[in-house]
């Protein structure tokens, strides 16, 4: 992005300077909830688009990026027959992490509705059918099998996922050099952020209190992990996702040091999901 555009100017200084700072990582729910909020927008000056509209693989991107966060009820749907559901703090944590993703739709719907797009438009391409349906008693025999290690399993989930969603915002933001849209890109980010801070400290004692857990997290991390979108998007567009937001070099940094982090929880070492996620979203067939 050049240096010499400038930051958009909010409607509202206040409000703007306190979205513009990330929220700190908090680990007591009490504090998380309190905090927890829907990403404002209505600050920013969305009429710009009209006179500078996005180009069309930038919008393809918040398209189909919008259409993943309105559907993260889909996922909630899934862990509410896993014993995720009956851990109080999980549980909680799961009732904000809805609501935030879904403000991150209603975000990046915003700017599709400035260029008079339809939001919603396309959701054929969301692959859901007889795949969604069979979901959640998938993930139930899963997670009835693991028993209560799931819950260690699932947080290792849902912090890369959160690491992932965070960058693709990172990413898509230097991309677009429009400075409206980084501004909008970057609250939704430090959202992510957050989510994922939570998930790591969780996942991190839950993994280091276990053994099985570590090690049905790392068997289950290992061959099934998929980024974001795969299974819900269709193929062309999770392809598209991968080739705009990771495709390159900063891409595949990227990828490495997400998986660093993985390394770093106890007995999960090794495992390279985020890269070989990235190298299956690209259609290549090993590592390069």
């Amino acid at each position: 992005m050049s240096t010499t555009t400038p930051r958009p100017v909010p409607r509202t200084a206040p409000a703007a300077q306190a979205q513009q700072e990330p929220p700190a990582p908090v680990l007591d729910m009490g504090t998380y909830a309190r905090t927890t909020c829907r990403v404002r927008v209505d600050d920013l000056d969305l009429d710009r688009f009209r006179e500078h509209p996005l180009p069309a693989d930038v919008l393809h991107s918040v398209h189909l990026l919008s259409e993943l966060e309105t559907h993260s009820i889909l996922f909630l749907r899934d862990l509410l027959v896993t014993p995720s559901h009956a851990d109080a703090e999980v549980s909680a944590f799961l009732t904000m992490w809805n609501y935030e993703e879904y403000g991150h739709g209603l975000a990046l719907d915003a700017v599709l509705r400035a260029h008079d797009l339809d939001p919603r438009d396309g959701e054929e391409r969301l692959r859901a059918g007889w795949r969604s349906r069979l979901a959640p008693v998938r993930r139930s025999l899963l997670a009835n099998a693991v028993g209560e290690d799931f819950v260690a399993l699932h947080l290792t989930w849902c912090l890369v996922a959160e690491r992932v969603s965070e960058a693709a915002y990172v990413s898509l933001a230097a991309r677009s050099g429009d400075p409206v849209l980084t501004e909008v890109l970057t609250r939704i980010a430090a959202q992510e952020r957050r989510q994922g801070d939570w998930c790591a400290a969780q996942a991190r004692i839950r993994l280091a209190q276990s053994r099985s857990a570590q090690r049905v997290t790392r068997a289950v991390m290992r061959t099934s992990f998929s980024a974001p979108g795969a299974g819900v998007l269709a193929p062309a567009d999770t392809r598209h996702l991968a080739r705009h937001l990771f495709g390159d070099a900063a891409g595949l940094a990227t990828a490495r040091r997400i998986d660093a982090e993985v390394d770093a929880l106890p007995g999960l070492a090794g495992l390279r999901v985020v890269e070989r996620a990235r190298v299956k979203s690209l259609g290549w067939r090993s590592l390069r």
